[in-house]
């Protein structure tokens, strides 16, 4: 560790911490005539957050000729990422209302506080980010707002470009991207756990017009689809979506699918490759057919991971920095479970996809956020925001202890 990025770290002198939401196991519901009951084992295990300090560095683990270092420390609650072409970065902080402007303007490997600079502000929820023809957007809550990026990178007074989404309720992580058709996409999760709602842009992925004046739900049935991109040669959209919580350890997994246009993907009542989820009570299912009936209508996953990792955000490799058999294949951050009884996730995954652009498989990828002393778990990151950097090297955020990892291949086996 060079000199100056070991001083750094003596200056975090306080613990960060998230504050996360009680939530406890679905009481009873009725089962409907017919139906056997139901019963689940929930546990809440939510490992021990620790500060995040420099002697945890060496616990991380990445492939051979991969290498990781820290970019920033002292963010906050450091979510989404936007980079921009001069290296300068957008961070959206979705507990401090606000985004950030980053840059490592002296060409240092760092971005220390004096590089730093907060652009937008008393946006509720601030986290979604999308750039378009000298734009900024960002997803905050129930609007999506728009402003104009000025020669310095600051932002103009933000307008309202989109408005009225549903309610978050549980999940207020909403995304945003521009896709190749020229419409704006966002994700707007599910207000609850497992229960359908009666707005219909909830738990969906909506396509809104480059005006911001109409739109519509183009995929459905998704629980808490952050990240979501499309493939860079095929041009499929694919989407990790959130599985329920309280169904026990192992469903539902998390979700990797390809979103198509006014497709159905089950949620709450099907999980994976169109699989009743026994956990869900009948009696809310639209209309007068079994869940079984319901899910052969639905679509099915393309691939599936543990059950409660958390997928946040997704991003395809198109750079140059790392080996060729990278390229065009995807990376998604998975923050961490909090109710299973052998934690999952707190990782970065490597999604492998094959030469006809179909995805094959889910690996580990960057590890060792999370380990177990004696008989309690405890972890010092949870992986949110992922971006690729200018010169090919990858972007990271903790949302726990406001951390950016940078992930840059330097050479040897693969």
């Amino acid at each position: 560790m060079r000199p100056f990025l070991k001083s750094l770290f003596p200056l975090i002198t306080s613990l960060l911490t998230v504050s996360f939401a009680q939530q406890e196991p679905p009481k009873p519901r009725p089962i409907a005539p017919g139906e056997p009951p139901a019963t689940v084992t929930a546990t809440r295990n939510e490992p021990t957050p620790l500060e995040f300090t420099t002697d945890q560095l060496k616990r991380i683990q990445l492939p051979a000729g991969f290498q990781v270092k820290v970019m920033a420390t002292g963010l906050g609650n450091a979510r989404m990422m936007l980079v921009m072409p001069d290296g300068s970065i957008y961070l959206s902080r979705r507990s401090s209302n606000d985004v950030m402007l980053l840059k490592d303007q002296n060409g240092d490997g760092l971005i220390e506080a004096s590089e730093r600079r907060q652009v937008a502000q008393n946006l509720k929820l601030a986290h979604g980010l999308a750039e378009k023809d000298g734009k900024l957007y960002i997803f905050a809550d129930t609007t999506i707002w728009v402003s104009r990026i000025q020669p310095d990178g600051s932002l103009s007074t933000p307008a309202v470009f989109a408005d009225g989404f549903p309610s978050s309720g549980q999940h207020s992580a909403r995304t945003i991207h521009w896709g190749p058709d020229g419409f704006l996409y966002a994700g707007v999760g599910s207000p609850n756990n497992d229960t359908p709602v009666p707005e219909t842009e909830a738990a969906t992925v909506i396509r809104i017009a480059p005006d911001g004046k109409s739109r519509e739900v183009f995929s459905k049935g998704l629980r808490h689809t952050i990240g979501f991109k499309w493939h860079p040669t095929t041009g499929v959209l694919y989407g990790f979506d959130q599985g329920s919580d309280w169904h026990g350890d192992n469903i539902p997994p998390e979700e990797l699918n390809a979103l198509e246009r006014n497709k159905n993907y089950g949620w709450p009542f099907c999980y994976g490759d169109k699989i009743p989820d026994p956990y869900v009570n009948v009696g809310n299912m639209p209309g007068k057919i079994t869940k079984e009936e319901y899910c052969r209508m639905t679509e099915g996953s393309t691939l599936n991971y543990t059950a409660h990792a958390a997928a946040i955000e997704m991003v395809f490799y198109t750079g140059n920095q790392f080996p060729a058999a990278f390229k065009n294949d995807a990376f998604v951050t998975f923050r961490g479970s909090w109710n299973r009884s052998e934690p999952s996730g707190y990782e970065l995954a490597h999604v492998e996809f094959d030469a006809q652009g179909k995805p094959v498989s889910i690996t580990p990828f960057m590890t060792g956020f999370i380990f177990k002393d004696g008989e309690v778990w405890k972890q010092f990151a949870r992986l949110a925001g992922l971006a690729q950097y200018t010169d090919g090297s990858l972007l990271v955020t903790d949302d726990q202890s406001g951390v950016i990892y940078q992930i840059s291949h330097t050479g040897g086996a693969q």
